[in-house]
């Protein structure tokens, strides 16, 4: 369907709105480009060719309503995904810049996902390492690192690891500071509460890894069991329960059944069939057709 709706000229208008007076509908503009180009290369295409790729920088980078540009951010990092003549466009349109102001947004929903669309293009191509440190991105990276927000806290981390695996950029020159963030967060760790732990399992994991990538040892999470619990090593599938109850019909009666009641005619064992189940008054019936013989 978002293919089809280009073929029916759908598409142009759609990127009208982008430019819309009204802050809600250039919002929610965005927020259809972004369905119909994720992942649909097809759509991304379409997209590019129709040049939509610029009134969404243009909400991204100066939009009056922390909305529309959240969701035109959005919208452009399901575009560029996978998506080599938009990654290379958006490098062109100065997007980190654009991402570096994003940052220092109060708005956490907005720095996660400036953080989680740096994230991706590093590991799509580490020399992007150098933009990012001359732009003093990874300063700010390492200060979000200790948000309160912690789905903030995880992406600044997960994107510090990408720099960290480029040891040529010395995108991490301040690993002190680094270091200090990293120390005060397996501090507030080891204090959680087992329901704590399984939910920061992620933000453990990355812990662990900056702090091994960065000064070439193991965490102290690790030498204290913290970096993987017990059970999360092995992943099990939870038991099918509601299975049984939609199986198809010829499955169902073919499987034999635990207490035998399903045994082959060919055993010699048949069961009476139950009596048919009669609507409507049984009663009447009866006594009218006594009647009726009578006569």
């Amino acid at each position: 369907m978002a293919n089809d709706l280009h073929s029916v000229g759908g598409l142009v208008p759609l990127l009208g709105y982008l430019r819309s007076p009204h802050a809600n509908l250039r919002a929610k503009a965005a927020d259809v480009v972004s369905t119909i180009v994720q992942n649909n290369p097809k759509s991304q295409q379409l997209v590019m060719e129709a040049n939509g790729l610029d009134p969404l920088l243009a909400n991204f980078n100066s939009d009056s309503s922390i909305t529309s540009r959240t969701k035109a951010l959005g919208a452009i990092s399901s575009l560029i995904q996978h998506n080599k003549p938009g990654i290379t466009a958006f490098r062109l349109a100065n997007g980190y810049a654009a991402l570096k102001d994003a940052l220092s947004s109060d708005d956490v929903r907005f720095q996660r996902k400036a953080l989680n669309l740096i994230k991706y293009l590093l590991h799509e191509n580490s020399a992007d390492c150098s933009i990012v440190t001359e732009l003093g991105i990874p300063r700010q990276m390492v200060h979000l690192a200790s948000s309160a927000d912690s789905d903030v806290r995880e992406a600044a981390m997960g994107g510090l690891l990408e720099l960290a695996k480029d040891k040529k950029s010395g995108a991490l020159a301040d690993e002190e500071k680094l270091k200090s963030v990293l120390q005060s967060r397996i501090e507030v760790i080891c204090e959680m509460s087992q329901d704590q732990l399984e939910a920061a399992r992620e933000e453990r994991q990355l812990v662990d890894s900056l702090w091994k990538e960065c000064y070439d040892a193991p965490s102290s999470l690790r030498e204290k069991g913290l970096v993987v619990l017990p059970g999360e090593e092995t992943f099990t599938q939870p038991p099918d329960v509601a299975g049984k109850f939609f199986e198809p019909a010829l499955r169902a009666w073919s499987t034999p059944k635990q207490d035998g009641s399903n045994i082959s005619e060919s055993a010699g064992e048949k069961k009476d069939a139950p009596p048919p189940l009669l609507l409507g008054p049984g009663s009447s019936y009866g006594s009218s057709a006594s009647q009726n013989n009578g006569a």
